[in-house]
């Protein structure tokens, strides 16, 4: 990853998306609220790291 590249993480509380960080390299950047429309649209496909955790357990 280059020190310029613009990453998105998501901050999960109990299965819940509460912030989107931008990242910029390492650099937190800025908050998303993840009900805006713009972090609606970050997070289209988005599983939560919970849901994928028991997904694999299943299988």
């Amino acid at each position: 990853m280059s020190e310029n590249e613009i990453t998105y993480n998501a901050v999960e509380k109990d299965g819940v998306v509460t912030a989107i960080w931008e990242m910029r390299g390492r650099k937190h950047v800025r908050t998303i609220d993840p009900r805006s429309k713009e972090g609606q649209q970050l997070l289209v496909g988005y599983k939560p790291a919970q849901q994928e955790e028991n997904k694999a357990k299943k299988e």
